[in-house]
């Protein structure tokens, strides 16, 4: 390979760890073209897999800051450079090496991270980002739910109480003002006799 074309590839692998939330590397040893494209089409809605050489991979990975594949870079190898929904992409990936187990997930990369394989496996077991927001909105709605109702409850209490004196009120009568105006009225009259 030439030197510019060396150049050109490390710049493009170097962006592309840049771009991608994550990256996952494998070991494809033994799979056909077939089964990689099968791979390829399986993962295009999260992540793009490319077949990538060791040195120049490792090379960008360095200019990119990604030091998770230090020493892992042997045998034909390839990366999954995710740039959708991580555990979408880890479910791709392990549920592809159940069917082909010469798939070999050695490590990845998730927001500079560095992740062993059994970590990816753990990735892959959790819900999708569409599920896990959907349960928050379950549990925020129901929160906001029971917020209304401690709110309502005191308004709700007091018409209950001006509600109950106003039917009073209406089976008793007004209550009359008119003893204490008698008096304040005796009051005046008895203060405007002195002067």
């Amino acid at each position: 390979m030439a030197k510019l074309d060396k150049n050109a590839a490390i710049a493009e692998l170097t962006s592309k760890f840049r771009d991608s939330s994550a990256a996952v590397l494998t070991e494809y040893r033994g799979l056909s073209v077939a089964q990689l494209t099968k791979l390829r089409s399986s993962l295009r809605e999260h992540a793009t897999y490319a077949v990538v050489k060791n040195t120049l991979t490792e090379r960008a990975a360095k200019e990119a800051g990604v030091t998770a594949f230090d020493g892992q870079l042997e045998g034909p190898s390839a990366i999954a450079f995710i740039t959708g929904d991580p555990v979408e992409a880890a479910k791709g990936l392990r549920d592809f090496a159940k069917d082909n187990p010469l798939l070999v997930i050695k490590g990845g990369v998730l927001d500079g991270k560095p992740l062993d394989a059994d970590e990816i496996k753990k990735l892959a077991d959790l819900e999708s980002r569409e599920v896990l927001l959907a349960k928050l909105a379950g549990a925020m709605n129901a929160s906001l739910s029971q917020a209304v109702y401690l709110f309502a409850a005191p308004l709700s209490q007091t018409a209950r109480v001006v509600d109950a004196l106003r039917a009073k009120v209406e089976t008793e009568g007004p209550v009359s003002d008119a003893p204490a105006a008698e008096e304040a009225t005796t009051d005046v009259a008895e203060g405007g006799d002195e002067g």
